[in-house]
Parts: structure tokens; sequence; C-alpha cells
């Protein structure tokens, strides 16, 4: 049986959430924006009240929460501010190559630390020529010994320039592709570790990010999160428990947009009546109510599915830019009901468009979501119905006629080009309709057919 009813546990986290995104998050949100700097208090304060870190495993002392979870936090603090939001999770993408590993030491020695104690952990595959090709990861881990010696440049590190350690993917050889794909655990006070300048933003101005450089770099052998040629896997089972939270993002700050602009309608007076009152503004409501409700379904699934163990790269992948492309349509059309108010900085709009645009684009843009959907499609979907040339279309006039007709039992021949069907012991030479050849014809069944009298 489907059951949609959250825990008592859940529906009191999201309480818990909302409280800490109204009282703490909304109120510094847009005076950070404009410093293009991140609140980093806010991060801490979200830690002691047990909305950050709180993935890792009750093995190591945590708070054990899954996915769900973490979708209720993020879509909360995402209603108040998308930037902070990621910079709050970001501690969980960091962390979640160190507790898929299997790498037990390094887990009993950080994940029980980072319970106790506020540190950033970030991570980092993109690199300054590339994105979403992973596999095309440049950055140079050379073995030396049990130890490997790390050269190169991450970029797009979120919380990197404030970040106390880092999950990092690289290379033993290019030429290998994935193959040849690693994952260290980085301390930050390593030799060698440079940190770049904030990167200027469009949005997401609250959460801070960089580019890191490795210059020979030495990584233990104990610290190694995945040895070459398990790397890329690591990645991929990473994005797959993250992607729906990205979702929640999408979800909070359209969420938001769609509050701001059902409250501007209620309100504003045009042509002697709210303009809530047109039913073109109505519409509008109706239709971004239904995006959020959906995006939710979409992404509440997904998390479902990977705490439950299951294979969620479909439905991570769906949620993921389902949500994040409605978010952004609802957040114009907020925008759009505002008017003229909505374009400036004095209402919250402005900075949602600003914020949400950034959702199609990290941890996998929305191509290389419908790139994962499409080849599910092309190759592993399983359809219900028949293959076209195989379906049994039956024409009225085949069918006989009273208890009394004489009948005589037939093949049924079906054109796999244009689908006509055809009665009789052997194919027609030539189909009347599209003028292809017998050979077109396949046998699809057998039919009684009355005779002529």
């Amino acid at each position: 049986m489907l059951n949609f009813n959250p825990t008592k546990a859940q529906m009191d986290l999201q309480k818990k959430a909302r409280r800490f995104a109204i009282d703490h998050v909304l109120p510094e949100a847009w005076h950070y924006d404009i410093k293009d700097e991140t609140p980093v208090h806010i991060l801490k304060e979200a830690f002691t009240q047990g909305l950050s870190h709180s993935d890792i495993p009750k093995t190591y002392g945590g708070k054990g929460f899954g996915i769900i979870e973490g979708c209720v936090i993020s879509e909360e603090i995402s209603a108040a501010c998308p930037g902070i939001a990621t910079s709050i999770f970001d501690n969980s993408l960091g962390m979640e190559p160190l507790i898929l590993s299997s790498n037990e030491g390094l887990k009993k020695k950080y994940l029980t630390r980072f319970t106790k104690d506020f540190k950033l952990i970030s991570f980092a595959t993109s690199e300054p020529t590339l994105g979403s090709d992973v596999s095309a990861i440049r950055c140079m881990a050379k073995p030396d010994g049990s130890d490997y010696i790390l050269n190169g440049t991450k970029y797009w590190v979120t919380n990197g320039g404030i970040a106390d350690y880092y999950s990092i993917f690289a290379t033993i050889d290019p030429e290998k592709k994935h193959d040849g794909i690693c994952a260290f655990f980085i301390d930050r006070k390593w030799k060698g570790v440079r940190v770049g300048r904030h990167i200027p933003k469009m949005g997401q101005r609250c959460s801070n990010t960089v580019g890191v450089h490795f210059d020979n770099v030495r990584v233990p052998k104990e610290f190694v999160l995945a040895p070459p040629g398990e790397g890329f896997l690591l990645a991929m089972k990473t994005f797959n428990r993250t992607r729906p939270v990205i979702g929640a993002f999408a979800i909070g700050a359209a969420r938001s947009a769609f509050e701001y602009a059902m409250d501007y309608a209620k309100k504003r007076q045009a042509f002697g009546q709210k303009i809530g009152s047109n039913q073109a503004i109505q519409f509008k409501l109706a239709d971004m109510y239904q995006k959020i409700e959906t995006s939710r379904l979409l992404v509440l699934k997904a998390a479902w599915e990977s705490d439950k163990g299951m294979d969620p790269t479909l439905t991570a992948s769906i949620s993921k830019f389902y949500a994040t492309e409605a978010c952004i349509e609802v957040v114009d059309q907020a925008l759009q009901i505002l008017g003229g108010y909505g374009y400036t900085k004095m209402f919250p709009v402005e900075k949602l468009y600003r914020d949400v645009r950034l959702l199609r684009i990290y941890e996998g843009t929305s191509e290389i979501q419908r790139m994962v959907v499409a080849g599910y499609i092309m190759g592993g979907y399983k359809p219900v119905m028949p293959s076209l040339e195989d379906i049994p279309v039956h024409h009225a006039e085949s069918f006989c006629e009273g208890p009394s007709a004489r009948r005589k039992k037939v093949k049924i021949w079906r054109c796999r080009i244009c689908g006509h069907v055809h009665y009789e012991n052997s194919p027609p030479e030539e189909c009347p309709y599209c003028f292809f050849p017998g050979k077109a014809f396949k046998q699809v069944g057998v039919d009684m057919k009355k005779e002529s009298s």
C-alpha cells in the first residue's frame, strides 16, 4: 500500500527547519547576498541545531538521517535562501563519498569527529576545462609506493574557500577514462593545497565557490576513498543520493516565489480590483502550485528509493531535472505577477530568480539528466504493450455475423510498414495501401472469416 504520511519525527524536523529558516536565514540572506559572502555563523548554528551533518550513520554517533530528511531540511532552508541552503547541504555532499566508501578506518576517525566538531567538507569532481564529463578528469594522482602524489586543479568547489576537508576525484591516467578515476579525502592544511579567490557569480552569492589547486600533495594510502577504477562509480553513487536534495532546493525556492506572488496578487489593485481576481493571474498561480506539488512527489519518491536501498539512478535524474526546471518557470511567473516590483532588489523574487538558475547546472545539468533518462528508455525500459507490428488489429468486416454464417479459418497478416491487415492463408503480393511487397507482411494470428455464398 502507498503511504504519503510523514512520520511524527519528520514533521517535527520540518517545523524545526522551518523555524530555523525564518529566524536565522531569512533576516540575513539579502545582506550576505550583497556582500557576496557566506555567513559561516549560520552554518555553525545549523550544525548546533542538528540540521547539518545529520546524515552521519548512527554507527559513528550520528543521527542517521536519510535522504528524505535531507530533502525536508533543504526545502525549508532553501525557501529562505537557496545559496545558504547549498552551503549547509554541501557538508552532506562532501561527506557522502566517505560514508559510501569501504575505508572503515577513515570513517571511524572522521565521521565520529564530525558529529562533535563543526567542520566543513567540500566535494570536488569538476575542473576548469570540464564540467559534466566526469570521465574526462585531468587532475593527476600519481602512485608513489603505497601513497599518491596529487597535482591539478578542481573548480566550482562549493564551500571550498571555507572548508576544512575535501573529497577529491582524480585519475592515474586520463587515457583510461572511467577506469583511471580514484578518490581521496584531503585535509586543507596539507602542504601543497592552495585555495583560489571566491568566484563571483550571478546568484547563490551566499554560497562560497572557489578553485582548489594541488601542487605535489602527498596523499597517504589511508586517505584513499576509492582506488583507481572505482572512483567514477563512487561519484555516481554519491550523485544518485544527493540529486533529489537539489530538487528539494528547487521546491523550497519555488514555494516561496509562489507565496510571494500569491500575497501580492491578493493585495495589488489594478483596473479597480485586486489583480488576484483576474482569471489570468489565478491560472498562473494554479500552474505554479501544480508544478510545486508534482516536483515534491517526484523528489520524495527518489529519496524514498534511495533510503530503501533501491537503485535511484532514474528517479533521481527525473526528479532533479523536473523540479529544477519547474522551479525556474515558477519563479519567472512570480516575477511576472509582481511586475516592475519583482524586478527590483527591494523585493525577494529578484534574488530567487538569480539563485535558482544554477539548479539546472550543478550536480549534473538538465541535459545530463535527460541523457540518463533517454539511456534507460532506449536500453532498459521494458514495454508492456506488444510491438507495433505485432498488435492484433482486426477489421470489423472480418468478424462473422449470425450463428448460421459459414466460416473458414484464415491467417491474419499485418503490413509492418503501414499496418494494413490482410485475411488470407498467404500475404498479398503487394500491399494495396503502401505498395510494399508481400515480404513486408507478418503473420499475427488466425481468424474465422465468413465465406461468400
